[in-house]
């Protein structure tokens, strides 16, 4: 296994890894050393698809030889806690993705709720968590041409992931539905529900 370690600055360490099953193992392995204190003075550890960023390290050269030689243990994580999502398949690509999937638009509910999905990081905008999970016959494009505006609260699926969007914004994934659950919230605590390594069940409340 090939591990790229770039440094960042003076204090932060970015770590680049073949696939994102060996990022969210990097992942669990250094939040157990930080709650075992065996690794201290690091700050923040965020992941990306295929990178971590080790922010905030007190001694980036002890730290990048340290993980030059990590290989982990095991590439599947620990299970974190389990959020479930209700979801009115509604959306407003669910004709477009039944036929890319070739099924019934019945059953894009059906097929959407089934696996059971983990967050792997988050990104574009504050609380979207990109969950893996959907099978890989499932994976779908984007749309051709992307939104202007996609209403707070659309679930959707774009390559390999499902996504709920936190906020009204601009994108370009397949709408397949919509939630009322609040995904970001400055006044919470936790502020974002979906963070790295949480699992997530849709809930089909149907169409």
């Amino acid at each position: 296994m090939r591990v790229r370690i770039i440094p960042v600055g003076l204090r932060a360490l970015l770590v680049e890894l073949p696939t994102p099953a060996h990022v969210q193992a990097l992942v669990a392995d250094l939040e157990r050393r930080r709650t075992d204190g065996a690794l201290t003075g690091v700050d923040d550890v965020v992941p990306g698809e295929l990178t971590v960023l080790v922010d905030g390290v007190a001694d980036p050269a002890d730290l990048a030889g340290r993980l030059a030689a990590w290989r982990p243990a095991s590439v599947r994580p620990p299970d974190g806690p389990l959020v479930e999502i209700p979801v009115r398949y509604d959306g407003a690509d669910v004709a477009d993705v039944a036929r890319l999937w070739q099924v019934p638009e019945e059953e894009v509910g059906r097929i959407h709720s089934t696996p059971e999905y983990r967050v792997a990081f988050c990104g574009f905008a504050p609380g979207f968590g990109y969950l893996t999970g959907l099978p890989e016959h499932y994976h779908l494009p984007r749309r051709p041409v992307p939104r202007t505006r996609v209403p707070a609260g659309s679930v959707a699926v774009a390559g390999g992931y499902a996504g709920i969007y936190p906020r009204d914004s601009p994108g370009g994934w397949q709408l397949l539905g919509r939630t009322d659950v609040v995904l970001f919230d400055p006044d919470r605590d936790p502020v974002a529900l979906l963070t790295p390594g949480v699992r997530v069940r849709f809930r089909n409340l149907g169409r």
